[in-house]
């Protein structure tokens, strides 16, 4: 009881909002709205987030700037957020839930594809540029920062000069299709660990995995 009072007198709400902010992750699937782009390689943040949905039993409701999905994991809140601002303005979403739930910027993760990488090659890096990627360019410029951590999911560059767009936007093949559950299934894990054991873990577990 004692304990307790000490505690009570000795802690501010500000101390406590700052304990509680800590605790608390926005997890960005990067991803285009609408149902010609559900299976597509650019959506593949769209679709980690669906698969740990499912996995968890979870609902994603629709909130302002995009669908939203409410995860708690060994004390902690992770909020799965799909903007639906279409890519290229991804960026406003983001700011706009950091700012009402009070996410600090290290708390932030962004799923998205990535060309320079083979097929559900995993990259975690805690900074970085956008790689010509339209989604972390808008991110980078409304966030006025590039240092939050991005999980970039590789999509490999199998296409012909001047194909990149129909290459992005199109469908996974069956080869891809037969091992995107294994990467999923990693995906989701990814997303656990960086909320309870912390960035430098997850990249050393995880990277080039």
């Amino acid at each position: 009881m004692i304990k307790w009072i000490i505690k009570l007198f000795s802690s501010t709400p500000k101390e406590e909002n700052i304990e509680d902010s800590m605790k608390k992750y926005l997890i960005v699937g990067l991803g285009n709205i609408g149902a010609e782009y559900v299976n597509t390689r650019h959506n593949i943040g769209f679709k980690v987030l669906d698969f740990l949905a499912k996995k968890e039993s979870l609902s994603f409701e629709t909130v302002k700037l995009g669908s939203m999905a409410e995860y708690k994991f060994k004390g902690r809140t992770f909020f799965l957020l799909k903007p639906n601002t279409y890519m290229n303005l991804s960026g406003k979403a983001v700011k706009y839930w950091m700012d009402k739930e009070n996410i600090p910027l290290e708390n932030i993760l962004v799923i998205t594809d990535d060309l320079n990488l083979s097929f559900g090659t995993i990259r975690i890096k805690p900074k970085g540029s956008d790689g010509g990627h339209n989604g972390l360019k808008n991110i980078n410029l409304v966030l006025n920062t590039q240092n939050y951590t991005r999980y970039r999911f590789g999509i490999s560059d199998q296409f012909k000069k001047g194909q990149q767009i129909d290459y992005v936007l199109g469908e996974w093949n069956a080869e891809e299709e037969a091992k995107l559950p294994e990467r999923l299934e990693t995906s989701a894990e990814i997303i656990k660990t960086f909320g309870t054991a912390g960035l430098e873990n997850t990249m050393t577990t995880f990277n080039g995995k």
